[in-house]
This record gives structure tokens, C-alpha cells and sequence, in this order.
């Protein structure tokens, strides 16, 4: 099992930290390359007209969330038996290989199976958040799953830019293959530069038996707010998925006819701010959070993101879209860090791998349902409807957290003190 967590080196978990967070840059970045140009991408493959060019699109993206959504709980449950570092290097490695094939893909059907595999062989951010998790101390979850955040989120600012830019001047193959360098280059530096303390149970074994693994998570899903929590995952994973289908369609409806050319870098940059101010607002509000209490962050985050999303079915130019999307970023940014720290307090050391597996299996089926249901909303009542309907899920995720979410039985305190370093 994990070392006790007081006899944990400080610089070990904090190098950790470091490593898997810039790992998780350049997977994530190099992922995200394509999505300011897929939707328009695969609407020029052969085969591509069997269906309308919005759903075509929320299937090219749904597909690897919803394959992902099967198999991840059974690959968090492989890394507490063998460990998470293992189950990080096998996702990362994996998706270094299909990316580098979808470059050759000649037909739409080809494009989605390609993508699916990638989601069957997934459970990358699953795998990186089990293993931050597993390696720091607890009162500093928050601060650490934030940092992740960053690294996540800074990896989605950069990569869509340089992806419309690559596609814009190279054609739509070469982000493909840059990817897959990235993703080998974030590969080697999870093999070099992590050194794991979870120590797998003596004399494990493979053990895919359903009964054994549905029973190590009943025991998670029995921990104290611990189905609520899952429940806000999916809501959120269904918030910030819904518009990447819709992105590239709606900058190109509010662009001029004479600018029309350069819809996937403007698409891109849409991407980047909102996840610069993600990543803002993981690390900024995962702080925050240790201080103050992960629910009332929830709750003021999923306010503040309602209120930003509404009024973007109303813009009418490109400055308005980018400047409530970034609004809307860092009030995301705490959305999804709260919960993912609660779910570390909410339940036992070394069941990282089981309930981040679960965790992402949720999140992963709402990341593969939110681009089908947006596409189907829009291609019924328009592109602007998705943002009315976006800021619906966030005044959700308030509902939910504030009726089912375990009360704090500490005093609260000041957001003054708080910031004063109170607990």
C-alpha cells in the first residue's frame, strides 16, 4: 500500500506534481490540436454526407468519451493492483499510436473507429489524477488536483491555436502527427521523471472478474457524498463538452464572408481563452478551496458560470463570444476542481485508482453524450439555443450542490480569514 502519508518527502510529491502536470500539457495540447478543425475536417472525408453535418461532428467528438465511459472504471481498477504509473504510461503511449494513424484515414467511418479506439485505450486523465491523488497529502488535495487542472487546461489553451494554425497552412494530416509526437515526448517524461510510492497489494493479480470489481466500487459509491459529487461531474462534463461541436459552426456564422478562411484558427482561439481562464480558475479556486471549503467554491463558480453563458446566445461578433468565454473559463475552472478534491476527501487512501476510474467513466460518458445532445439542439433550434441550455446544466449543478452535498461541521470563516491562511 501508500507509504503513510507523513512519511511522504515533500520534494517527491511536489516533483510529482510538477512532472505529471507538464506530462498532462503536452498530452492534452497535442490532443486538443484537432478540435478546432474536426468538425470540418471530417465533412471532407469520403463517405461523409451520410448523415447532417452537426451530428456528423458531435459523433466525430462523442466518440472516444463514450467508448471511455465503458472501460475506464476497469483500467482505475487495474492501477490500484499494478500501479497508476503504469496505467499512465499505457494511455499516453497508446494515443501516441492512433493519433499518428487518424493522419491516414481516408473516410469519415474510418475517422470515428480510429477515435473510438483512442477512447478504448484511454483513461489518461483518469490515470494522472489517480496518481496525484495517491501521492500527496491530503489537506493539500485541493492545491495539487488544481495544479493538474493547470496542466490540463494549459494544454487546451495552447493546442487548439497551434491546431487551426497547422491546419490552416499545412492541411488537416499534420496536427495529427505532431500530436503523436507530443504525446511520445509526454510518455518519456512519465517514465523518467516519476517515482511512485503506491505500493500495489502483495501478490496481485489480474482480476477483470465483474463481481470483485463492482464490489470494490460499491464500496466507494457508499462513502458520504460521494454520488453527489459524481452526479456534478457529469453535469460538468456535459457543460464543457457541449459547445466543442458547435465552436467552429457558430465563429464561422459570425464571421464575415471575406474572413471565412481562417474559421479554424478563429475557432482555435475561442478554445484557448476559455481554457486559459480554466486553468486560471482550477489553480486560483482549488487554492481557494482548501481555505474556504470545496462546496462553497462549488456553489459560487456554478452562479458565476450560469451568468456567463446565458447572454453568449445573444453575441453578435467574435470580441463578445471570446470575452464571456473567458468569463465563463474561470468560473468552470472552479466547477471542476472542487468536486474532483471532494472525491479524494470522500473516500479511502488507496482507492485513488477505483474512484478516479469511476470518476472518469462518468465524466467520460457525459463528454460523449454533451456533443450529440448539443448537435441535436442545434441542428432543431439553432447554435445560439446550446449556450441558453449550457447555463441550464450550471444552475443544475448549484441545485444539486446545494441540496445533497455534505454540510461543512466546521465553523466557516471570513473569506478574509480564509485568505489569511484559516482553516
Amino acid at each position: 500500500m501508500q507509504e503513510a502519508e507523513d512519511s511522504l518527502p515533500l520534494k517527491r510529491w511536489v516533483v510529482t506534481l510538477l512532472v505529471v502536470s507538464l506530462a498532462q500539457a503536452l498530452s492534452t495540447g497535442g490532443i486538443s490540436l484537432v478540435y478546432p478543425f474536426l468538425p470540418i475536417y471530417v465533412q471532407t472525408l469520403k463517405d461523409a454526407h451520410f448523415i447532417s453535418p452537426e451530428l456528423l461532428a458531435g459523433l466525430v467528438i462523442a466518440a472516444p468519451p463514450l467508448v471511455a465511459a465503458l472501460v475506464t472504471p476497469f483500467w482505475g481498477r487495474l492501477a490500484d493492483q499494478y500501479g497508476r504509473k503504469k496505467m499512465v504510461m499505457r494511455a499516453i503511449f497508446c494515443a501516441s499510436v492512433i493519433m499518428a494513424l487518424m493522419g491516414f484515414a481516408q473516410t469519415a467511418l474510418a475517422l470515428i473507429a480510429l477515435r473510438a479506439l483512442q477512447g478504448l485505450t484511454s483513461g489518461l486523465i483518469a490515470a494522472n489524477m489517480a496518481l496525484v491523488a495517491g501521492e500527496s497529502p491530503r489537506e493539500r488535495i485541493g492545491f495539487a488536483l488544481g495544479t493538474l487542472q493547470v496542466g490540463l487546461f494549459g494544454g487546451v489553451a495552447i493546442g487548439p491555436t497551434i491546431g487551426g494554425i497547422l491546419a490552416d497552412n499545412f492541411g488537416f494530416q499534420a496536427p495529427f502527427f505532431f500530436t503523436s509526437v507530443l504525446l511520445f515526448l509526454a510518455g518519456l517524461l512519465v517514465t523518467i521523471g516519476v517515482r511512485e510510492t503506491y505500493k500495489p497489494p502483495k501478490n496481485s493479480r489480474l482480476d477483470l472478474n465483474p463481481v470483485n470489481m463492482i464490489s470494490a466500487w460499491k464500496v466507494v459509491l457508499r462513502a458520504q457524498g460521494v454520488k453527489a459529487v459524481y452526479s456534478l461531474r457529469f453535469l460538468n462534463g456535459f457543460a464543457q463538452r457541449s459547445i466543442m461541436p458547435i465552436a467552429p459552426l457558430f465563429v464561422l456564422a459570425l464571421l464575415p464572408d471575406m474572413m471565412t478562411s481562417g474559421a479554424s484558427s478563429f475557432a482555435g482561439l475561442v478554445i484557448t481563452v476559455s481554457a486559459i481562464t480554466t486553468t486560471a480558475g482550477s489553480l486560483v479556486l482549488g487554492w481557494l478551496s482548501d481555505r474556504v471549503g470545496y462546496r462553497n467554491i462549488l456553489l459560487g463558480a456554478s452562479v458565476l458560470a450560469a451568468a456567463a453563458y446565458l447572454p453568449q446566445a445573444l453575441v453578435t461578433n467574435i470580441g463578445q463570444l471570446l470575452l464571456l468565454q473567458g468569463l465563463a473559463g474561470f468560473a468552470a475552472g472552479g466547477v471542476l476542481a472542487a468536486p474532483a478534491a471532494m472525491l479524494a476527501r470522500y473516500s479511502a487512501m488507496g482507492d485513488e485508482g477505483s474512484v478516479y476510474g469511476l470518476d472518469a467513466s462518468v465524466s467520460s460518458f457525459a463528454n460523449g453524450m454533451a456533443p450529440l445532445t448539443a448537435s441535436i439542439i442545434a441542428s432543431i433550434f439553432g447554435l445560439r439555443v446550446v449556450f441558453a441550455v449550457v447555463a441550464i446544466y450550471y444552475l443544475a449543478i448549484l441545485a444539486i450542490g446545494t441540496q445533497f452535498l455534505p454540510s461543512p461541521k466546521r465553523k466557516r470563516l471570513s473569506l478574509f480569514g480564509a485568505l489569511a491562511g484559516g482553516r
